[in-house]
């Protein structure tokens, strides 16, 4: 470790230390300040790119425990979460689109379609996402729909994870596509499963939300969002691929290689589609999107279209399942132990006497970065979103324009932070984005889609709800 990065950690971890020592404040249980000082540590340590993100996960829980702080069945308890489960099976199914060949073909499939720019490739990807969102109440399971296309089409391209050639075109696809999940998240009121939970919280301030009103209010914010955020990554991200026109003829000439599809080819396309409808259907027929995985992931196993040694070489599978499982819990019990209700007090009486426009304003800005502190968008709902309500419509803010503008909100800060969303959690860990250029372009992100949001958004919001 050098002296830079050393002296970093003296001064985060003192810190972190010197806050835990500090009495709470009046109200608040004193194991919940203990916990915000460690919590608040971890994610410093993340930030400021002193460990990487597990080795912080694995400090911030150690501490906790031997602290006191949480019991070790409190501090284990994510381990056991179906949806991190999910996505630790997705990252593992991604693997067989890639070694059956398949990913490959639709790798060049796409390229071969819209392959003339790396931009034109973001923004197909983006209107995908954008159209299939609503039938999909899991952006986790949209994330792994697009993670193996992105991953072959940079690996088709000579982009490659963990190396200096991610820099080509690789980093860029990835951070874009994580963006334009937290877009197309809050496009539809079925897109995100906390979407409907928000929905019955804003009814119980007056706020009806159907499918159509939602839709309506996010049209044209999202929209611009889309059509604003690839382009902007793309010049700040600067992928040294920007220009392909030789692509097409290229991708014709490796599809004519490649020939009729193969055994272990067709098999995985059957066996993605299917998990795609019952993940699609799951909220209908009531099936575990987590046992769908496990049952394709069986099925390739079974086939010989995941190779049977394949779970040796799944060493960053394990790696997100212990850094998100951590930290999912650590963010979990900020809010089972009354922090994230006390915090959202304190903003409230921060904003007592103030004009309502103001106050729209302050709560959803600081609605968007208590995200940092949160790594389920649900917790982060159910947490603050009723508080936050209440406080703006008693401050005199239109109900249904907070409403809508919270919602929204806890769709399009996803990508704020790496552990913001279990959507990103593929990207993250894909070898193509490290955890700095997270925090990095996904508050980029987060910035240009608050600011539509409160301008273009506001004005929409008043002129349709």
């Amino acid at each position: 470790m050098g002296r830079r990065r050393a002296l970093r950690l003296a001064l985060i971890l003192f810190g972190s230390t010197a806050l835990y020592f500090v009495p709470a404040p009046a109200g608040l249980d004193p194991r919940a300040w203990s916990l915000f000082a460690i919590f608040l540590g971890v994610i410093a340590l993340v930030v400021a790119s002193v460990v990487p993100i597990v080795l912080a996960a694995l400090l911030g829980t150690a501490a906790a425990v031997l602290t006191g702080t949480l019991t070790g069945k409190e501090a284990y308890a994510g381990f056991s979460e179906d949806f991190i489960l999910l996505i630790v099976s997705a990252f593992v199914i991604s693997r067989a689109m890639l070694e059956s060949g398949l990913g490959a073909r639709i790798a060049w499939f796409i390229i071969r379609r819209l392959g003339k720019s790396t931009l034109g490739l973001a923004y197909s990807v983006l209107l995908t996402d954008l159209l299939i969102a609503s039938a999909f109440p899991s952006n986790t399971a949209r994330s792994s729909i697009f993670f193996p296309v992105l991953k072959a089409i940079c690996v088709s391209q000579g982009s490659l994870p963990g190396e200096p050639s991610r820099l080509r075109l690789g980093r860029y696809l990835m951070m874009s596509s994580m963006a334009g999940i937290s877009l197309s998240s809050a496009l539809w009121l079925t897109a995100m499963a906390g979407n409907l939970g928000g929905a019955k919280i804003a009814s119980e301030h007056g706020v009806h939300v159907t499918f159509g009103s939602w839709a309506l209010a996010a049209s044209v914010p999202v929209l611009a969002c889309a059509a604003l955020v690839p382009w902007l990554l793309f010049r700040v991200m600067k992928p040294e691929v920007q220009h392909t026109p030789d692509a097409p003829e290229q991708a014709r000439a490796a599809l004519a290689a490649l020939g009729p599809m193969k055994r272990l080819e067709i098999i995985t396309l059957v066996v993605f589609t299917v998990m795609v409808a019952l993940w699609a259907l799951s909220s209908v027929w009531k099936l575990d999107r987590t046992a769908v995985a496990f049952l394709g992931l069986a099925v390739l196993l079974l086939t010989g279209a995941y190779p049977r040694d394949g779970f040796k070489r799944e060493g960053e599978a394990l790696e997100i399942w212990l850094w998100f499982a951590l930290l999912y819990t650590l963010s979990t019990q900020l809010n089972t132990l009354g922090f994230m209700r006390w915090l959202g007090g304190g903003v409230s009486a921060g904003t007592a006497g103030l004009p309502p426009p103001v106050v729209y304003v302050l709560l959803t800005l600081a609605y968007v970065a208590i995200h940092y502190f949160f790594v389920s968008q649900s917790a982060h709902l159910l947490a603050l979103a009723g508080v936050f309500l209440q406080v703006a419509v008693t401050a005199g803010v239109a109900p249904a324009l907070i409403s809508y503008q919270l919602l929204f909100a806890t769709n399009y800060f996803s990508c704020l932070t790496p552990q913001g969303s279990s959507a990103n959690v593929l990207f993250v860990g894909s070898g193509y984005l490290t955890t700095s250029e997270v925090y990095r372009f996904g508050g980029l992100v987060t910035a240009v889609n608050t600011a539509v949001f409160l301008t273009l958004g506001s004005a929409w919001f008043l002129l349709v709800a």
